[in-house]
């Protein structure tokens, strides 16, 4: 069973009090798959909902040094949706990117990827496609997949229907390629090329598991590319054993 981390998110509650959460659809669909997730807790002593992106100090060493903890009990690591992201998910994603550890990127989890080693802009959606619908079931839109990119690997298809729950998007790919777009040109998909899986969507394949097949393709592949780096991590660990002793 591959072992899934996943940095926790946060949102105030009606009454004022301030959470920091996992979705549970999430964590019911990386175990249909075959995986176990692991949550991965904010490592600052900072008010998370209410500090704004910029304001954020960068990590301490010892700090760095907690999240290194549970990346290294870990096969793959999915950034969720949510309303920010913050310096501990970049560093997740920094040593993702050196280790070559798999990534998968769902919604707010895309645009950060789209923001590494560069702050991009964030615009608001002003189109007349939807890109925010009201429930979890059924398609927003169509998207356009490139030939000859990983996502086109998994999915076989050039056009697929998605869901969408977004109100602001990216408006550059940075050091990733896009992979896919909205009607309307909206970057939909990106994938960084020196990884064997890192990439993200602007939709939520979580959410439509139980009824799309495409999605079960995106989640069921990045389990896969987990077991693969699981397995090459403990015949890594065994050689460095035996060279020890």
């Amino acid at each position: 069973m591959q072992v899934i981390g996943v940095p926790l998110r946060y949102q105030k509650l009606g009454d004022g009090r301030c959470i920091t959460y996992l979705s549970e659809k999430l964590r019911r669909t990386v175990q249909k798959a075959g995986g176990y997730v692991l949550p991965i807790a904010p490592v600052q002593d900072v008010d998370y909902m209410n500090t704004k992106g910029s304001d954020f100090k960068e990590l301490t060493f010892e700090e760095m040094n907690t999240i290194d903890i549970s990346l290294n009990m870990c096969d793959g690591i999915i950034f969720p949706g949510g309303i920010k992201f913050c310096p501990y998910d970049r560093y997740l994603l920094d040593m993702c990117i050196k280790k070559n550890i798999p990534v998968l990127g769902i919604c707010l989890g895309m645009q950060l990827l789209s923001c590494y080693k560069k702050d991009v802009v964030l615009e608001k959606n002003n189109t007349s496609i939807n890109h925010c619908q009201d429930d979890d079931f059924g398609f927003s839109h169509k998207i356009m997949i490139m030939k000859n990119t990983k996502l086109y690997d998994i999915l076989g298809k050039e056009e697929i229907d998605v869901n969408s729950f977004h109100n602001y998007h990216s408006t550059e790919n940075n050091l990733y390629k896009v992979c896919a777009v909205s009607e309307d040109g909206i970057i939909e998909g990106i994938e960084y090329l020196d990884n064997d899986f890192n990439i993200g969507v602007q939709w939520h394949p979580e959410i439509s598991y139980d009824f799309d097949e495409n999605s079960r393709k995106i989640i069921d592949a990045f389990l896969n590319a987990c077991e693969e780096y699981h397995i090459k991590k403990c015949k890594t660990l065994k050689f460095a054993r035996r060279f020890n002793n």
